[in-house]
């Protein structure tokens, strides 16, 4: 990982420097993009928050991903297909970035430097989606509903670098974030409590271990 890459800076430039890009907005609820169609899109959240969502054939709703200020999303980190359609909703009033993966095969019509640039840090541009997925994979595995929401917790707290952080989600969406029923979740946080774990405060965690 290049530790002098500077995200934050680089989405700025891309806003500014590609004539390529498209930045949209949209409403809380409204729908920013869908990975059915092989569009090869790569997403960055500008301001606001998207979430990822899968719709099974029974109409249960799975969180996929949350995604925040300069995150990366599109369909080059899933693949699409007809019976596995994902929606990205935006959880409030958001600002998306828009790029198509296939136009870094050709040069801009200026020629920009910073068209070279976006090729040269691709790698980093998605290094920490990389990372997300491989840390939503490994919470997804866990076995028992105490151990995703306490890996989901660490995951938050490093995030954060506090023991006490607020939760992105409602408990209704942090059910379907981890995949687990709603009620069988609150009474696990009701233990957790309970057994000295964590107090909680609203949408407010604090870790006591």
């Amino acid at each position: 990982m290049d530790t002098n890459f500077d995200k934050k800076i680089f989405i700025d430039n891309f806003k500014s420097s590609c004539n390529k890009v498209q930045i949209k907005k949209f409403s809380k609820g409204e729908t920013v993009t869908t990975y059915i169609e092989k569009r090869n899109q790569i997403c960055i959240v500008l301001s606001g928050e998207v979430d990822l969502i899968r719709y099974d054939v029974n109409g249960n709703k799975t969180i996929i991903s949350h995604f925040i200020d300069n995150e990366v999303f599109g369909e080059v980190f899933y693949p699409a297909n007809t019976n596995n359609e994902l929606f990205a909703i935006a959880r409030k009033n958001s600002e998306v970035l828009f790029f198509t993966y296939d136009t870094l095969l050709y040069k801009c019509r200026r020629n920009c430097d910073f068209h070279k640039s976006l090729v040269s840090n691709l790698s980093e541009l998605f290094l920490e989606q990389i990372i997300d997925l491989n840390l939503r994979i490994e919470l997804l595995t866990k076995r028992s509903i105490r151990g995703k929401i306490l890996t989901y917790f660490d995951i938050l707290s490093k995030r954060s670098l506090r023991k006490t952080f607020s939760l992105p989600f409602s408990y209704t969406d942090l059910a379907d974030y981890l995949s687990v029923d709603r009620s069988a979740m609150m009474r696990e946080f009701k233990l957790l409590i309970d057994d000295g774990f964590i107090r909680k405060n609203g949408s407010k965690i604090t870790l006591l271990y």
